[in-house]
């Protein structure tokens, strides 16, 4: 059993589902992306995505118009595998085609790129034996990309990816919810204090590449939740 927790773009609130994983991912429809091809490789049972997201997969996926096998999305932090901050983390990308011959996958990236869905297609230059796309929030904190600014009143995915990192180094947020409120506040200027960052309670460039430094690929520690 998952627990998946999903940004609401259209109400903007962060809502909670429990799916077994042959159960189809919450907002996807016909069936076309289950919650054990969107958890992938991750060992986490606490997931996590928006509904813009799999509103998306779904048209894309009619658009297609065949199977689209998934050989990666979701991701933790610690649990790396992907760059420092990559959209895997936020659970609004997927790495797709893997198995394709180069004709199959250049159809499918043709019709990523065309389809007007998605924030960020890769380019074949980047990724030439699969097919990378995501829903990623911008504008980006840092001018080279990744992560938007948060601070207090914040909600999104990226408040989660921020509480996980937070309370994995140890410093509480008081819960895993996607919300910024006082406690993640406090937990952030701790953490600036101690990493010798400007202390304002904001997570903008310099605070997320800390943050995901620290963070990434290093396994769960004591005090990661779920």
């Amino acid at each position: 059993m998952a627990k998946i927790l999903v940004y609401n773009n259209d109400t903007d609130r962060i809502e909670t589902y429990y799916r077994d994983l042959s159960d189809s991912m919450p907002y996807n429809t016909n069936g076309t992306l289950k919650v054990r091809e969107f958890r992938g490789s991750s060992n986490s049972n606490t997931l996590w995505t928006t509904k813009r997201t799999m509103t998306s997969w779904n048209t894309q996926r009619y658009i297609f118009g065949l199977p689209i096998p998934v050989g990666f999305a979701f991701k933790r932090p610690w649990e790396g595998g992907h760059g420092n901050q990559s959209q895997h983390y936020a659970g609004t990308a997927f790495d797709v085609g893997q198995l394709w011959d180069n004709a199959k996958r250049a159809r499918l990236r043709n019709s990523a790129e065309n389809s007007g869905l998605w924030s960020y297609v890769e380019p074949f230059s980047i990724s030439p034996t699969w097919v990378h796309f995501d829903r990623r929030q911008k504008p980006p904190a840092c001018s080279s990309g990744g992560y938007p600014v948060l601070r207090q009143g914040s909600l999104s995915v990226y408040v989660l990816i921020a509480q996980d990192d937070l309370n994995t180094l140890g410093y509480t947020t008081g819960g895993l919810d996607g919300i910024f409120g006082a406690r993640t506040t406090t937990a952030v200027r701790n953490y600036q204090a101690s990493r010798g960052l400007s202390v304002d309670g904001i997570i903008g460039c310099n605070t997320w590449r800390s943050l995901q430094e620290n963070v990434v690929g290093t396994g769960r520690t004591a005090t990661t939740l779920d």
